[in-house]
């Protein structure tokens, strides 16, 4: 199965390489024909002969659990390359890619009763990876459009993010929500453009569309409204916290990342908006932005 995502093409191989089918409904719009001839971006193996002893001395860069899912998380560095591994109820999901190739392997195809958001974490990791080379990144944020132009609202889990796009939505006539969890950011020919994924966090928004950004803004709560951009090194320090955070603990990852952010700079400018959860910072920011 192929899917295009940000213009790179993700194909799937081996048993339930319909992830679709699998529960990963958010795919089905970026579903495309399949064309052998196409070089895929990244080629992922769903039923590799894998498991976690062969990584037993890779050096762990990352871990957390998923509380809802009753699972963990590790990201592993080995010699040749990166390892993820979610393990739930004894059952351990594995992916890999070695440095310099497009192709992840995976075992995913050999579990019976795959969990869905397991395997859509496991996808989105190793679409980071294989995509931040390319200057483009899977940024935490929600994202409004108004006029053809998109807004990136940054910040902390909890900060208010989907709030801030709901009140432009219900206050800014025209708005709509391209992506409310990960859109995809990255330059192209000059222009800095954001895209729905299929990554959207608790909310079933999965749109393949690409939108010019208009800006990119930080929250952070506050008891009055008020909005100023920031200037390089603080937009810098105010988007690399919405980047994905296993990559901090990488040092090529963490060069990828930094060069990408750095193009985007160049293209799109970055604001903070300290705010109320009111109309009033809605219009606020809105008008701002779009005055410039």
């Amino acid at each position: 199965m192929d899917y295009r995502i940000a213009d790179f093409l993700l194909r799937t191989e081996g048993a339930h390489n319909d992830i679709v089918a699998c529960g990963l409904i958010g795919f089905k719009p970026f579903e495309v024909e399949s064309d052998s001839s196409a070089t895929p971006t990244m080629l992922l193996r769903m039923e590799s002969d894998i498991d976690r002893e062969r990584y037993a001395t890779a050096k762990v860069l990352y871990s957390s659990s998923f509380e809802q899912e009753y699972a963990t998380f590790e990201f592993l560095r080995y010699t040749t390359g990166y390892c993820v591994i979610m393990s739930r109820n004894g059952i351990d999901f594995i992916l890999t890619k070695e440095d310099n190739s497009n192709i992840v392997e995976s075992n995913l195809g050999h579990i019976k009763d795959a969990d869905a958001s397991l395997i859509r974490f496991g996808i989105w990791m190793m679409f980071g990876i294989v995509i931040a080379p390319l200057g483009a990144i899977a940024i935490h944020s929600s994202v409004a459009v108004k006029d053809n132009g998109a807004v990136l609202c940054l910040g902390e889990s909890g900060t208010g993010k989907s709030t801030h796009t709901r009140l432009w939505r219900e206050n800014i006539e025209g708005t709509k929500l391209l992506n409310d969890d990960s859109p995809i950011i990255r330059v192209v020919d000059g222009k800095c453009v954001v895209y729905g994924s299929p990554w959207s966090g608790k909310t079933h928004c999965y749109i393949n569309r690409c939108v010019p950004v208009r800006a990119l803004m930080r929250l952070s709560q506050a008891p009055y409204n008020k909005i100023h951009r920031l200037p390089a090194l603080a937009a810098i320090g105010a988007i690399l916290p919405s980047c994905p955070p296993a990559f901090a603990y990488d040092n090529k990852l963490q060069d990828d990342i930094c060069n990408a952010v750095s193009e985007i700079l160049q293209h799109a400018p970055v604001y903070h908006l300290e705010c109320l959860p009111n109309a009033e910072a809605a219009q606020l920011s809105y008008s701002t932005i779009f005055a410039e």
